[in-house]
């Protein structure tokens, strides 16, 4: 059964701690998240497929050591509950159209018109469904991206149920590289890309952060796509312009209007060039661009 290790600190201490967990050879397999509680405090998790056993406590221990010392507070463990929680929040949602996307569930299949771009999505246990602003506006943003300019390939970070990736697969018929940091989200996310008979171009993996291996092999990409919170989003900054190819767009989500300034702060100083943002709901939408390689001087 699934357990988390989690703990709470201080935003700064926070991402410290998510960092050393990816460079650790013991630990950088694991999925691991930093949510904030409140202001200034956050919690970061770890998702462990089991109860940790006494090597891998010993190994937490030591991470939290070598950053905090002696006084580094203790994970807290515990099972991960089984409750459909997305499920519960689905039902009576009706289709939601973002442009020629359409996201649906199996009964509401006759909704779908001439031209639309169809995506399936059951409640599950992950989320993402389209049903909410940043979903939403993904959506749109994607469609816009795919006109502006070639896609090649796309990366999908915080994939969820897997909704952006199968979009990007189906307007533009490309490599799609999906990844989630929770395992419940990459299952999800495997049967709905399935579902939707994109299989062929999605693949979904199970990673924290962009730093594996996959990644590099994979990319550079030409569509970047992270719909997930403000705080990771500033830390993956300098990856995701590394992950980026000359002329690629990087489209952002998981963000309300006052965290904006501090997101678009830290990709503009990636070396991103800011191009616009939208509001949908309480949600903002950040689409950047990396500007084509100049070319070499003779």
């Amino acid at each position: 059964m699934t357990h988390t290790a989690a703990i709470t600190l201080s935003e700064s201490d926070a991402f410290r701690l998510v960092t050393a967990f990816d460079e650790d050879p013991a630990l950088t397999h694991l999925a691991v998240d930093a949510v904030e509680e409140r202001p200034g405090r956050w919690r970061v998790t770890l998702y462990l497929p089991e109860a940790p056993d006494a090597v891998l406590a010993a190994d937490l221990m030591a991470a939290t050591r070598a950053l905090f010392g002696d006084s580094a507070p203790a994970f807290a463990i515990a099972p991960l509950p089984e409750t459909n929680w997305v499920a519960k929040s689905l039902e009576g949602l009706k289709p939601v159209r973002a442009g020629r996307f359409l996201v649906h569930g199996a009964h509401d299949r006759d909704k779908l018109r001439p031209n639309d771009i169809g995506i399936e999505i059951e409640a599950g246990e992950a989320f993402g469904t389209g049903h909410n602003g940043t979903s939403a506006g993904c959506l749109f943003a994607i469609e816009r991206a795919v006109r502006a300019r070639p896609i090649r390939n796309s990366l999908d970070i915080g994939t969820g149920s897997g909704v952006l990736a199968i979009a990007i697969a189906r307007l533009a018929h490309v490599p799609v590289l999906a990844s989630d940091i929770d395992p419940v989200a990459t299952r999800v996310a495997t049967a709905n890309v399935r579902l939707n008979q994109v299989h062929p171009e999605v693949r979904v993996v199970t990673a924290a952060g962009i730093g594996a291996r996959i990644f590099r092999v994979n990319g550079p990409f030409d569509l970047i796509v992270a719909n997930i919170l403000a705080g990771p989003l500033v830390m993956l900054a300098p990856s995701i312009r590394r992950a980026l190819a000359p002329g690629g767009t990087v489209i952002l989500s998981g963000l309300v209007s006052p965290q904006t300034n501090r997101v678009a702060a830290a990709y503009r100083a990636a070396g991103l060039r800011y191009e616009r943002a939208e509001q949908r709901e309480e949600w903002m939408t950040l689409t950047f661009t990396l500007p084509p390689a100049g070319r070499p001087r003779r």
